[in-house]
């Protein structure tokens, strides 16, 4: 619990100990957590001490980095975060770092924490990372060595998400999604494909044709979707367009869209920016009619619909029809929300202003996830605080309903650990 601070810490540091108690013996589910940014700081800090660094430049960046990363991170914009990523890269770029990070990684998940509580972090965990080629390794090997660590644990326990970067070239994407499925076919322990990634660059309609490719040879399908106000409508549209099963973070997913993709029967007092007490899950039937038409909604902005159904023509390709036979009908995909990382990260302004609201109010999957624990300082243990603890400094939910959550997420994993 030591590494834990911010909002976590304080919701942690409010709960009693049998509400302690209580969290720490719930079945968890991580299903989002990215390698390279959940690196313990004690795993990183004994990486640095052996890095012998090729100019005065990458001695600096790293130096920099790490102080950063034992002080703190502060958070004012985005590029606050993925300046983080080429020292921490750096530091893990030979096969031997990234055996170690993955090592680390998973025993601080899946492992007893080692703080007096003999229940480790979480029941499952599904950690994501980007195929990385270096001098010293191809992506094959990365992956390889990923994998190797991973299938040290039983199946269900953990199991391996392969990311592509939304800068990724078109040659490098399908190379990532093909060693995913190659490897899955092998009988390796790969689930799904994600997008991840500075969420102001790449061409989604571009991703499209090779993650319906992922989801087509049987992987699950998670994207980092809307996580910046920059996102577009169109972005968002290329996205959902191939029905991901499970949505990273959705901060600004619009109601437009969800109108258009989500099987809830929004409640009052929903809509976006709204701020709305949890008062239970509620059990609403199917829309009657859950064929999508984006051109009789009486609801939205017609510019919108216009726009919509425009792309919907321009994206109508032969793979993508083929692969998603079922694109025309509203769904739930489970939303993986990052509560640290929002609230750090100010893609939430508060908990009382965050999106989860939405969510919890209109019976819609999540799962609580940590997102980078490294520079948010928090632990799933930590995120789960944040439901349970009172406001303000958490969102007050009942046990009942902390572990309703919580079977969301198990129910949401890929390799579904409670079957």
């Amino acid at each position: 619990m030591s590494d834990i601070a911010g909002p976590a810490a304080a919701a942690l540091a409010s709960l009693c100990p049998d509400d302690l108690i209580f969290l720490q013996a719930l079945p968890k589910a991580e299903l989002h957590a990215h390698l390279n940014g959940s690196i313990p700081i004690k795993t990183i800090l004994e990486l640095a001490q052996q890095y012998s660094p090729s100019t005065a430049a990458q001695t600096t960046e790293v130096a920099d980095t790490l102080e950063k990363l034992r002080s703190g991170v502060v958070f004012n914009e985005i590029d606050d975060f993925f300046s983080l990523m080429p020292a921490i890269y750096a530091l893990t770029s030979t096969p031997e770092a990234v055996t170690t990070v993955t090592r680390a990684v998973l025993q601080s998940f899946l492992n007893p924490t080692g703080d007096g509580a003999e229940s480790p972090q979480c029941t499952y965990f599904e950690l994501r990372t980007t195929p990385r080629a270096t001098t010293h390794m191809t992506r094959e090997r990365y992956l390889t060595i990923v994998l190797d660590e991973i299938e040290m644990y039983p199946a269900i326990q953990a199991a391996l998400i392969v990311s592509v970067d939304r800068r990724m070239s078109d040659l490098d994407l399908e190379e990532c999604v093909t060693l995913a499925i190659e490897m899955k076919n092998r009988g390796r322990r790969v689930v799904g494909v994600d997008v991840c990634g500075d969420p102001r660059r790449g061409d989604m309609q571009s991703f499209t044709r090779h993650l319906s490719r992922a989801k087509g040879a049987g992987l699950g399908l998670t994207v980092h979707i809307a996580e910046s106000t920059e996102n577009t409508t169109e972005d968002s549209l290329a996205l959902l367009s191939c029905r991901p099963d499970r949505l990273g973070h959705a901060t600004f997913l619009s109601d437009e869209l969800k109108a258009v993709f989500f099987e809830d029967i929004s409640q009052p007092g929903t809509e976006c920016g709204s701020q709305v007490v949890w008062m239970g899950y509620g059990h609403s039937k199917p829309l009657h009619d859950s064929r999508m038409d984006i051109s009789k909604s009486q609801s939205a902005d017609e510019s919108f619909w216009a726009y919509a159904k425009k792309f919907y023509e321009k994206l109508s390709s032969k793979d993508i029809e083929e692969n998603n036979a079922h694109e025309n009908r509203r769904y739930k995909p489970c939303i993986e929300i990052c509560l640290s990382s929002n609230l750090l990260g100010k893609t939430a302004a508060s908990l009382d202003a965050h999106h989860i609201h939405y969510y919890l109010k209109n019976d819609h999957p999540i799962v609580i996830c940590t997102d980078d624990t490294l520079p948010f300082r928090t632990s799933c243990l930590g995120e789960y605080s944040l439901l349970l603890a009172q406001p303000p400094l958490g969102l007050g939910l009942s046990r009942g309903d902390v572990a309703t959550v919580a079977r969301m997420g198990l129910d949401a994993a890929f390799l579904r650990p409670c079957d």
